[in-house]
């Protein structure tokens, strides 16, 4: 990247690391304080969902504030929201009130990520934006693996600590972004598309989407209980959580080299599989932190891997002007499937122990599973159209970081060569089609 690039998106992945590591240590303290407290598992279901619930509306309503006021002053509103939900947990603790703190949270999140995101999409171009995309997900995934390996050292210093450094991390990410040009990037608008049209053209995609979400929102909202009903302490707890980070972020890579060079369904069932076999390790084997530590380094790279090679194979059967749509309807899909994820699994902890977030684990990846060899088995997927890309979850606007110029000039080819296979019946069909097309024009 030139160096104009760097300074440009140099201010927003430093406000974006410095906010998230707060936002790390919060979603952590959120679920383990309600337990630790014996909060009912239904309303800490609630609490956890109600994060991603602001994610979601967040995601398809901010970008129209985003253009009335403009990105820093969004920013800037958005990073300071966080700081003040952060402090209030810290001053108040009240389960329906951190409900409304955490609905805000997510709210306020998207915000910056859609600033952040669309920031990066400014800077770049189809050329660059592959490097653009690996720089947002190691300022992410970073960022939140730091928040829960310093976990235990940070809840050492008091009750209300871990509350106020993040609100102060909140305010300090602002300064990055002031300290900018002054430049102004377009948020387009977002079309994705609608459920009943992706279903129709990717029955694996959306389910793996949705899938997905169900697990990483569970990764991040659950594990710190049941690792705390295992008796760790909340170092330990951070420890994993940082292993399950890490292994999100590093494995994401292999999987998609092997995703390009094999059926994408055949991947997506291999980490079902893998996933499924390697909860039911964690249910059967004694908790032993080393293997613990493994185990949940493979498991959250399964888990993380889902959704982007869901992703990818739902681009292999998308057309080139319908990339970014598809994209962020599977976006969208995956945080419906977060946004449900807590209030489903928490009970089901609740009644059959901690163990249970590792049998419905099993069971969702059982099923993931036997649904990817249904589909393959009637419908074998195309030769994968481009590169995998490694994604974190973004928003809408930011879904289009993903649409690089390989990618869309592989759709182009793959439609080309299946418009090849399947020439016209007969000269009046192909003159009927020119007659369309020139009816359009």
């Amino acid at each position: 990247m030139s160096r104009n690039t760097t300074a440009m998106v140099l201010g927003p992945l430093l406000g974006l690391f410095t906010v998230s590591l707060g936002n790390g240590f919060i979603s952590s303290l959120t679920s383990l304080r309600l337990d630790a407290a014996h909060v009912s598992a239904l309303m800490i279901g609630a609490i956890s969902s109600a994060y991603f619930v602001g994610l979601t509306v967040g995601a398809v309503t901010s970008d129209r504030l985003i253009g009335r006021i403009g990105h820093i002053r969004a920013y800037s509103s958005f990073a300071s929201l966080t700081a003040i939900t952060f402090l209030l947990q810290g001053l108040i603790f009240d389960p329906w009130a951190w409900l409304l703190l955490r609905l805000v949270t997510g709210w306020a999140m998207v915000g910056i990520y859609l600033v952040v995101e669309s920031w990066l999409l400014l800077a770049g171009d189809t050329k660059t934006r592959g490097r653009l995309l690996a720089i947002y997900m190691i300022a992410l995934y970073s960022s939140i693996m730091l928040a829960q390996a310093y976990l235990g050292q940070v809840d050492a210093w008091g009750s209300s600590a871990p509350f106020m450094l993040a609100g102060i991390l909140g305010s300090m990410s602002v300064l990055p972004m002031v300290i900018l040009p002054r430049v102004s990037p377009e948020v387009g608008p977002v079309e994705p598309l609608m459920p009943h049209h992706l279903i129709r053209m990717t029955p694996a995609g959306v389910i793996g989407s949705f899938g997905s979400g169900i697990g990483i929102a569970a990764v991040y909202t659950l594990l710190p209980v049941y690792l705390q009903r295992e008796g760790l302490n909340v170092g330990q707890v951070g420890q994993l959580m940082a292993a399950a980070i890490c292994g999100a972020m590093v494995l994401q890579y292999p999987v998609g080299r092997w995703s390009d060079r094999r059926d994408r369904q055949t991947v997506l069932q291999a980490l079902s599989v893998i996933c499924a076999g390697l909860s039911l390790l964690v249910v059967i084997l004694p908790t032993w932190l080393p293997l613990l530590m493994v185990l949940l380094f493979l498991i959250g790279g399964c888990i993380f891997a889902l959704y982007p090679v869901a992703v990818s194979h739902s681009a292999d059967r998308a057309e080139a002007g319908e990339l970014v749509r598809v994209i962020q309807g599977m976006l969208l899909i995956n945080s419906v499937g977060a946004a449900m994820s807590p209030m489903v699994i928490s009970p089901l902890m609740n009644r059959v122990g901690e163990n249970g977030l590792f049998w419905s684990f099993v069971f969702l990846h059982g099923a993931l599973a036997l649904f990817f060899m249904w589909r393959q088995k009637h419908h074998p997927a195309p030769i994968p159209a481009a590169p995998f890309a490694a994604s974190a979850q973004m928003t809408p606007i930011g879904a289009e970081i993903r649409v690089t110029e390989e990618l869309v000039r592989a759709s182009e080819q793959a439609q080309e060569a299946q418009e090849t296979e399947h020439p016209p019946a007969s000269q009046d069909e192909a003159n009927a089609r020119r007659t369309g097309q020139a009816t359009m024009m």
